[in-house]
Protein backbone atom coordinates (compact mmCIF):
# COMPACT_ATOMS: atom_id res chain seq x y z
CA UNK A 1 0.00 0.00 0.00
CA UNK A 2 1.29 3.57 -0.69
CA UNK A 3 0.60 6.48 1.37
CA UNK A 4 0.79 10.18 -0.06
CA UNK A 5 0.73 13.82 1.14
CA UNK A 6 0.55 16.81 0.07
CA UNK A 7 1.60 20.57 1.63
CA UNK A 8 4.26 22.73 1.59
CA UNK A 9 4.70 24.99 4.71
CA UNK A 10 7.28 26.06 7.47
CA UNK A 11 6.11 23.30 9.75
CA UNK A 12 6.52 20.05 7.60
CA UNK A 13 8.39 17.41 8.64
CA UNK A 14 11.82 16.38 7.85
CA UNK A 15 13.37 13.38 8.43
CA UNK A 16 17.19 13.12 7.94
CA UNK A 17 18.65 9.85 7.67
CA UNK A 18 21.94 8.50 7.53
CA UNK A 19 23.71 7.25 4.31
CA UNK A 20 26.97 5.12 4.75
CA UNK A 21 27.72 2.93 2.11
CA UNK A 22 28.32 4.68 -1.96
CA UNK A 23 26.58 1.53 -2.97
CA UNK A 24 23.35 3.24 -1.16
CA UNK A 25 23.75 6.67 -2.35
CA UNK A 26 23.58 5.07 -5.87
CA UNK A 27 20.32 3.60 -5.35
CA UNK A 28 19.04 6.44 -3.71
CA UNK A 29 19.82 8.30 -6.73
CA UNK A 30 18.94 6.27 -9.11
CA UNK A 31 15.89 4.39 -7.88
CA UNK A 32 14.31 7.35 -5.44
CA UNK A 33 13.93 5.74 -2.30
CA UNK A 34 15.04 4.80 0.57
CA UNK A 35 15.01 1.80 3.12
CA UNK A 36 14.73 2.02 7.45
CA UNK A 37 14.29 -1.20 8.97
CA UNK A 38 11.51 -1.28 11.10
CA UNK A 39 13.83 -2.60 13.93
CA UNK A 40 15.68 0.49 13.83
CA UNK A 41 12.98 3.15 12.78
CA UNK A 42 12.58 5.93 14.28
CA UNK A 43 9.11 5.98 16.20
CA UNK A 44 7.52 7.70 13.38
CA UNK A 45 8.48 7.83 9.70
CA UNK A 46 5.50 10.54 8.72
CA UNK A 47 7.42 13.25 6.76
CA UNK A 48 6.79 15.52 4.20
CA UNK A 49 10.56 15.48 2.98
CA UNK A 50 13.82 13.22 3.74
CA UNK A 51 16.94 14.34 4.00
CA UNK A 52 20.16 12.49 3.85
CA UNK A 53 22.96 13.19 5.97
CA UNK A 54 26.60 11.53 3.76
CA UNK A 55 28.73 10.21 6.68
CA UNK A 56 32.27 10.48 6.82
CA UNK A 57 32.66 7.19 5.47
CA UNK A 58 32.57 9.26 2.51
CA UNK A 59 36.21 10.42 1.65
CA UNK A 60 36.05 13.71 0.94
CA UNK A 61 33.13 14.65 3.48
CA UNK A 62 33.52 15.26 7.10
CA UNK A 63 29.68 14.30 7.36
CA UNK A 64 27.19 16.43 5.60
CA UNK A 65 23.33 16.42 4.78
CA UNK A 66 23.73 16.99 0.92
CA UNK A 67 20.56 16.03 -0.48
CA UNK A 68 16.87 16.26 0.51
CA UNK A 69 13.64 15.36 -1.48
CA UNK A 70 9.96 15.56 -0.71
CA UNK A 71 8.55 12.14 0.21
CA UNK A 72 6.00 10.77 -2.07
CA UNK A 73 4.89 8.07 0.18
CA UNK A 74 5.83 4.93 1.63
CA UNK A 75 5.31 1.05 1.99
CA UNK A 76 6.25 -1.80 4.06
CA UNK A 77 8.59 -4.35 1.92
CA UNK A 78 10.58 -7.20 2.91
CA UNK A 79 14.42 -6.90 2.80
CA UNK A 80 14.99 -9.33 -0.26
CA UNK A 81 12.15 -7.54 -2.57
CA UNK A 82 14.22 -4.34 -2.12
CA UNK A 83 17.28 -5.66 -2.40
CA UNK A 84 16.79 -8.97 -4.73
CA UNK A 85 20.75 -9.43 -5.25
CA UNK A 86 20.79 -10.28 -1.78
CA UNK A 87 18.17 -12.50 -1.25
CA UNK A 88 20.38 -14.93 1.36
CA UNK A 89 21.23 -12.42 3.00
CA UNK A 90 20.96 -13.11 6.72
CA UNK A 91 18.32 -9.82 7.60
CA UNK A 92 16.22 -10.78 4.15
CA UNK A 93 13.06 -11.65 5.59
CA UNK A 94 13.26 -8.50 7.67
CA UNK A 95 10.16 -6.11 6.95
CA UNK A 96 11.64 -2.51 5.73
CA UNK A 97 9.96 0.91 5.54
CA UNK A 98 10.58 2.23 1.77
CA UNK A 99 10.03 5.87 1.65
CA UNK A 100 9.87 7.11 -1.89
CA UNK A 101 10.51 10.16 -3.81
CA UNK A 102 10.37 11.65 -7.53
CA UNK A 103 13.41 13.86 -7.39
CA UNK A 104 16.55 14.23 -5.33
CA UNK A 105 17.67 18.06 -4.64
CA UNK A 106 21.02 19.66 -3.57
CA UNK A 107 21.04 20.97 -0.30
CA UNK A 108 22.89 24.16 -0.76
CA UNK A 109 24.80 25.19 0.75
CA UNK A 110 24.79 21.79 2.88
CA UNK A 111 24.47 21.21 6.61
CA UNK A 112 27.82 20.45 7.81
CA UNK A 113 28.47 18.68 11.24
CA UNK A 114 31.59 20.54 12.66
CA UNK A 115 31.40 18.92 15.73
CA UNK A 116 30.82 15.24 14.96
CA UNK A 117 27.82 14.55 16.74
CA UNK A 118 26.38 11.44 16.23
CA UNK A 119 23.50 11.06 13.78
CA UNK A 120 21.05 8.16 13.62
CA UNK A 121 18.08 9.93 12.74
CA UNK A 122 16.76 13.96 13.13
CA UNK A 123 13.47 14.96 12.92
CA UNK A 124 12.87 18.53 12.46
CA UNK A 125 11.17 21.26 10.61
CA UNK A 126 11.34 22.67 6.87
CA UNK A 127 11.72 25.75 8.34
CA UNK A 128 15.08 24.70 10.61
CA UNK A 129 15.87 22.76 7.67
CA UNK A 130 16.03 25.70 5.11
CA UNK A 131 17.70 28.08 7.47
CA UNK A 132 20.72 25.81 9.20
CA UNK A 133 23.87 25.86 8.75
CA UNK A 134 24.87 23.15 11.31
CA UNK A 135 23.27 19.87 12.37
CA UNK A 136 23.24 21.33 15.68
CA UNK A 137 20.76 23.67 14.44
CA UNK A 138 18.25 20.93 13.17
CA UNK A 139 17.80 20.52 16.76
CA UNK A 140 14.75 21.86 18.80
CA UNK A 141 16.05 23.98 21.92
CA UNK A 142 15.05 22.24 25.12
CA UNK A 143 14.67 25.84 27.16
Amino acid sequence: MLWQRTSLHPDDRVLVGVINRRRDLVMLRDQCWYRVPISSAPLCIDADYLAFYLSRAFKNDNGAIRYFARCTGFELVRRRDLLPAEADHPRAADLYFKLQFRTLERKVPPITNPTRRPISFIYTTWERFEAAQTVSELYRDRT
